[in-house]
C-alpha cells in the first residue's frame, strides 16, 4: 500500500475559505488520498466535491477541547454522519484522564460510539498534554469502549509537538491484541516522517501536508 492510502488530508483551521477547501479536495483526488478530515460545517460540501469518488469523508467532534459534554459530542457526531461523513475524530476529555475519573472517560467514548454504530470512531487523546502512563491508561479506556482507533492529536496544543515515533510504539504495545488501530496527526510535515511512524504503529496519517509528502 502505497503512502498516500495513510493520509487523511486535513484542513481543520478556523480561517479556512470554501476555496481553500475546494484544494484540498482536489488534491485529495489527484493523489488518491484515503480522506479528507474537515470541520463539521464543511462536511456537505466534501461530500458533494468527493462523489464517485474513494475519498473518505472525515470530521471531528467537541475539537479542539474534548471539554463539551457528551450528548453534545454525541448529536455532533450524528448529524455529521447525516451530512455525508464517513467517520468521525472525537477529542477525549482530557479533564477526566488528569483527574482519574475514567468511569467518565470511558461513557464518554461510549456515548459516541452508541451514536454513530457502525460508523468508525478515532478517540484523539492529545498525546502533548499527557504523561506517558496516561497515554496508556487513555487508550486501555479507548480499547474497552470499543471505538475503532486511537488518534494522538488535535494539533492546536499551543508549543505543541503532535506524532511521536515514542507516543505510536506505546500506544502499539498498549492496544495490542485489540481491534483498535492508531492514528498519528499533528506536526507531521516530512515523508521520512510519515514512514517512521508507519513502521512504528499507525496505520492513518492526519496532516495537513499530503501533497508535500507524497510528492517526498
Amino acid at each position: 500500500m502505497g503512502l498516500e492510502q495513510y493520509i487523511e488530508h486535513t484542513l481543520l483551521k478556523q480561517d479556512a475559505t470554501k476555496n481553500d477547501l475546494i484544494k484540498l479536495f482536489n488534491e485529495a483526488k489527484e493523489h488518491n488520498f484515503k480522506g479528507v478530515c474537515v470541520n463539521g460545517c464543511n462536511v456537505k460540501l466534501a461530500k458533494e466535491a468527493l462523489k464517485n469518488t474513494m475519498v473518505k469523508v472525515v470530521t471531528v467532534v467537541g475539537f479542539p477541547l474534548g471539554a463539551c459534554i457528551s450528548k453534545v459530542k454525541a448529536f455532533e457526531a450524528q448529524k455529521a454522519i447525516l451530512d455525508g461523513a464517513d467517520e468521525i475524530d472525537m477529542v477525549i476529555n482530557v479533564q477526566s484522564i488528569k483527574d482519574r475519573d475514567y468511569e467518565y472517560t470511558k461513557q464518554d467514548i461510549e456515548t459516541v460510539k452508541h451514536a454513530i454504530g457502525s460508523v468508525p470512531l478515532k478517540v484523539i487523546i492529545e498525546t502533548d498534554l499527557l504523561t506517558k502512563e496516561e497515554i496508556k491508561k487513555a487508550c486501555e479506556i479507548i480499547k474497552d469502549a470499543k471505538a475503532d482507533f486511537a488518534k494522538t492529536s488535535t494539533g492546536f496544543v499551543k508549543n505543541g509537538v503532535g506524532a511521536k515515533v515514542e507516543d505510536i510504539k506505546i500506544m502499539k504495545e498498549t492496544l495490542e491484541g485489540s481491534n483498535v488501530k492508531i492514528k498519528a496527526s499533528g506536526g507531521i510535515k516530512t515523508k521520512e516522517q510519515a514512514m517512521a511512524l508507519v513502521e512504528a504503529g499507525a496505520s492513518r496519517l492526519g496532516t495537513s501536508s499530503g501533497v508535500q509528502i507524497v510528492e517526498g
